[in-house]
């Protein structure tokens, strides 16, 4: 199913198409009656004095070939509620055909920053589907029109949205592929492409790897006939030469645990254990299409994490790029590797002005925080609030956690500078941000998303209808826009 949008300023007074119509909480539509017959308007109001009317909309079908849809506007809407009333809005005439719907923008009756902007928003969000490997190709088709002289987005607000959605459905797309497809090799091609969107974009294999001295990452990779990676974009969209923002992501493309192995039924879903990259990804995208006027880079490291005679082993002690040991007690805790030596690389070269990392981190923040929130762990309380009230403000939420040295001690090892796992037990979440924390070398403001529990959603959301979410894009947009640009 595809969605098409036309706008026009003209608008006949009684519409034949099916129309969306725009009311208060009441569904008062006397105010409505210029666009609907007698015949229309008598019988939408008796029914209306029959339903329970704290619905958000009601679908009518005055006749076998037109629909009238009105969605009620609450009052005291915040921009989210719009959107989740675009999203609920394409649920309700998402059928299995054809249709086109007329949406009279002149019957909006709230003052809101582009209401029908943030609607449609909302409606695309939901729209999105991946099926490119389903052998029947689904051709239908959503046409809808938007009329009158009211809430029509300006040509820069048409190109926000389009650049965040676009960059949200990449990331999906992402997360979307089976590991066959989207193994490291071809995640670094596809990265690459990203230069035809502005972006500059620098691949470093498994020679220039080594020769760096990343072998936190590269012993996550070893044991795959697949390349090892980390891939940097950059975006340079303010006028002046200051230091970027850094978004740092894991990008395990697919994790069978190694030799520490994950049960089956936990294996099944490790295809979106890249999804923090992914995030970074489509973030990196929607700043280039959207023309953002700030300086940004996304760090991304790509590896496969794979059983063979060549494989890591529990015990291993490896060199990261920052010069610290660490000793491996667990394969499976193998995201914190690749983000140990991303890290101190995107600090060290870049300087940013703070760091964000985001990975599929650890099963811990689910029995946590569910899938409701994502985890925050941060050394930096002003950077911790702008991310929290852009989570709020998008509905992608996130909760901090606790960092603190006493942790620390669970993660010394014996035998090197720090071991991968806390084995005592308890705070798995926790102990594995205050591992990342110790590659943070120059007191940088940093902080990491956990998003285990956010990445992929067996039931969907308000703006997702299952699947890859793209938690993140939105977020961290905003808290650029918001604080940064």
């Amino acid at each position: 199913m595809s969605i098409k949008l036309n706008y026009s300023k003209k608008i006949s007074s009684k519409p034949t198409s099916n129309i969306v119509l725009f009311c208060d909480e009441k569904y008062s539509i006397n105010g409505l009656k210029k666009y609907l017959s007698n015949n229309e308007f008598s019988y939408i109001n008796d029914l209306l004095k029959k339903f329970d009317l704290k619905k958000n909309l009601f679908v009518f079908e005055v006749n076998s070939k037109k629909k009238i849809v009105l969605v009620s506007i609450k009052n005291n809407l915040k921009t989210s509620d719009v959107e989740n009333l675009g999203a609920e809005f394409y649920q309700a005439v998402n059928y299995g055909k054809n249709s086109e719907y007329l949406i009279i923008s002149d019957s909006v009756i709230v003052k809101h920053d582009d209401f029908l902007g943030h609607f449609l928003h909302g409606l695309k969000l939901k729209s999105y589907e991946f099926k490119k490997y389903k052998t029947k190709k689904d051709t239908r088709l959503i046409l809808i029109n938007i009329v009158g002289n009211k809430n029509k987005p300006s040509a820069q607000g048409q190109l926000k949205f389009k650049a965040l959605e676009e960059g949200t459905f990449y990331a999906r797309d992402l997360v979307s592929e089976p590991g066959n497809v989207l193994h490291p090799d071809e995640y670094a091609k596809r990265l690459n492409s990203l230069k035809k969107d502005g972006l500059k974009v620098n691949i470093y294999d498994e020679k220039k790897l080594k020769k760096l001295g990343m072998y936190a990452l590269l012993g996550v990779g070893q044991g795959s006939i697949r390349g090892s990676y980390l891939v940097t974009m950059e975006w340079n969209g303010a006028k002046n030469n200051s230091n970027p923002l850094a978004f740092v992501g894991k990008g395990v493309c697919f994790d069978t645990g190694g030799y520490s192995l994950k049960p089956a039924k936990f294996m099944e879903d490790m295809t979106y254990d890249m999804a923090g990259s992914a995030t970074v990804v489509g973030l990196m995208k929607n700043f280039a299409l959207r023309k953002a006027k700030i300086n940004a880079v996304g760090v991304v490291g790509l590896v496969e994490n794979m059983v063979s005679g060549n494989a890591q082993r529990p015990g291993d002690i490896v060199k990261s790029y920052s010069g610290k040991t660490i000793e491996i007690l667990n394969t499976d805790a193998e995201g914190r590797l690749v983000l140990a030596d991303a890290l101190t690389f995107t600090e060290k070269k870049f300087k940013p002005k703070f760091i964000v990392d985001l990975a599929t981190l650890t099963g811990a923040i689910i029995v946590c925080l569910g899938s409701e929130y994502a985890g925050l762990f941060s050394n930096d309380d002003k950077l911790s609030k702008q991310i929290f009230n852009a989570g709020e403000k998008v509905e992608e939420k996130v909760w901090r956690m606790p960092l603190h040295k006493n942790y620390d001690k669970l993660m010394n090892s014996k035998n090197a500078d720090v071991q991968n796992i806390n084995y005592i037990g308890g705070a798995g979440s926790t102990t594995a941000a205050q591992f990342l924390q110790r590659f943070i070398l120059n007191k940088t403001p940093w902080a990491h998303l956990d998003i285990a529990g956010m990445a992929f959603s067996k039931y969907g959301g308000a703006l997702n209808p299952g699947g890859a979410t793209g938690f993140g894009v939105r977020l961290l947009n905003q808290l650029v826009e918001e604080n940064y640009e």
